[in-house]
């Protein structure tokens, strides 16, 4: 249980993010009620012939990563963002034409983490339980540094995340 801007937030405990015996990261429960960070999206149709990554994105933070960035501005030790990739569904709804989300596709995620992590650029490790529709496995091994951290490094806004992209971090962020 945890305590936010006087909110009680049921399921949100967090010590840190949990890895079994074989280093692998344990997916964690709950995730889809943390913090929604932002849903970019590339789709194909404006990425001809097609996008690399043809998805939405939605990215939720744990309350408790959330809160610290809230007061400090930064990622602690320990934060964690899951990616939960979701097909594009429609392009036509009652509210015109657009982008909707279709089914889920995959879940990834990113983990800060300056003692497991270390020879990782920023301490950040990324992970891929799926590229699939769910279930998703229950545990995701850390993906190799330029699987995905080289395009983080070069081009997220803030210590290997892309919060030029979330407009809840870039609003919590102290001024």
């Amino acid at each position: 249980m945890l305590v936010m801007g006087g909110a009680l937030l049921m399921g949100a405990a967090k010590k840190a993010p949990r890895f079994d015996t074989d280093g692998a990261l344990i997916q964690p429960k709950g995730y889809r009620t943390w913090i929604f960070v932002g849903a970019p999206i590339t789709p194909n149709s404006l990425n001809p012939p097609a996008a690399p990554f043809p998805e939405f994105h939605n990215v939720y933070m744990h309350p408790e990563d959330y809160a610290h960035y809230q007061q400090t501005g930064t990622f602690r030790d320990g934060t964690i963002l899951i990616k939960e990739l979701v097909s594009v569904g429609a392009t036509q709804a009652a509210s015109g034409n657009g982008f909707f989300q279709g089914e889920y596709v995959g879940l990834e995620a990113a983990v800060k983490d300056s003692k497991r992590f270390s020879n990782e650029p920023g301490y950040w490790a990324y992970c891929t339980f799926s590229h699939e529709s769910p279930p998703y496995p229950t545990t995701a091994m850390q993906q190799p540094v330029g699987a995905c951290n080289a395009c983080h490094q070069a081009n997220a806004a803030q210590d290997w995340v892309f919060t030029q992209y979330y407009p809840v971090l870039r609003a919590a962020k102290p001024k």
